[in-house]
């Protein structure tokens, strides 16, 4: 019997978080005034973020079996943003404070500056409905 392979594996959701939270910026960009949309993209964010967080340690958890402790360190100390951000943005969306909205996705850009989404994506507009499940989560 030949190994099993995961197509589905928490690398490859952080990937495609990761994209979706750059369009996300990228479209919140484009909005002249805080509307629902721009409420939900930036809800979107917030728990797209939190989703990259919850994929740190499965991916740190196969390195550590093998002793990788340095690499896995490293990883967590790369990616511990997210969690921080995430906490900070889901405050300043829930009290509606677009001042900081605005300064945590220029941090976020920042961190994500790396990460290329082409003009023929196909990762539709997944940040309809987000604010909802924000809401409801909190």
């Amino acid at each position: 019997m030949g190994r099993v392979i995961n197509p589905d594996s928490v690398g490859k959701e952080r990937a495609r978080l990761t994209r979706a939270i750059v369009l996300a910026i990228r479209t919140m960009a484009q909005q002249s005034e805080p509307n629902d949309q721009a409420r939900d993209l930036a809800a979107f964010i917030t728990l797209a973020l939190e989703a990259v967080a919850r994929t740190i340690d499965p991916t740190v958890a196969a390195w550590e079996k093998r002793d990788y402790w340095v690499k896995a360190d490293r990883f967590r100390m790369d990616w511990a943003w997210a969690g921080q951000l995430s906490a900070r943005l889901r405050i300043a969306v829930l009290c509606d404070d677009w001042p900081a909205i605005a300064q945590i996705a220029v941090q976020i850009a920042g961190k994500l500056s790396k990460v290329q989404v082409s003009a023929n994506h196909r990762l539709g507009a997944p940040w309809q409905g987000a604010r909802k499940r924000l809401i409801s989560k909190a």
